[in-house]
């Protein structure tokens, strides 16, 4: 449950990274190759975050918001390697999402336009993936039966998050 509410926690990150709700505003740690990293203020505690958009994204769609692949940091929850996919429609009920790294896959559970892993493993495991790959593939379908591929360059992967570690001092 405590990975659920971090997750929620993520998801009003990301709509304050995607300007639709009020919040500390972030400051950008720094810009490095495909990744960015960030910080903000919430409740009195550091949240950082770095997030990429898709290098390329297909799909047989007329329009289609934001996409953003996003990695949290929340030390004040115990919270960290949280990773998150904004994927700019609404995900098919009960769909599942894949991520994969080179030759590694990822399932992710969906819910609304957000998909997470299961547990705090698996997030480890895909942040490591990231750290460590050449490129990302996202796959999933949307609640109008619309297959989506999103295609992400890991370039700057490690660098943004050494800047998130050591900006929320992880």
């Amino acid at each position: 449950m405590k990975h659920l509410l971090s997750r929620a926690a993520v998801f009003l990150t990301v709509l304050t990274v995607c300007g639709h709700a009020q919040a500390a505003e972030p400051r950008l740690i720094g810009n490095y190759s495909d990744w960015s990293a960030y910080v903000f203020m919430e409740g009195g505690n550091k949240v950082c975050y770095m997030a990429s958009k898709p290098k390329d994204s297909k799909g047989d769609y007329t329009r289609r918001g934001d996409v953003f692949a996003l990695i949290t940091h929340r030390p004040a929850e115990g919270s960290k390697n949280v990773f998150s996919y904004i994927t700019g429609y609404e995900y098919k009920p009960g769909s599942d999402v894949t991520v994969k790294i080179d030759s590694t896959n990822f399932t992710l559970f969906t819910q609304d336009e957000t998909a997470w892993t299961p547990d705090a493993d698996s997030d480890t495991r895909l942040t490591n993936a990231i750290r460590k790959g050449s490129k990302m593939t996202v796959t999933g379908t949307s609640s109008r039966g619309t297959l989506t591929t999103d295609s992400f360059g890991l370039g700057g992967s490690s660098a943004a998050h050494e800047a998130i570690s050591k900006e929320c001092g992880i």
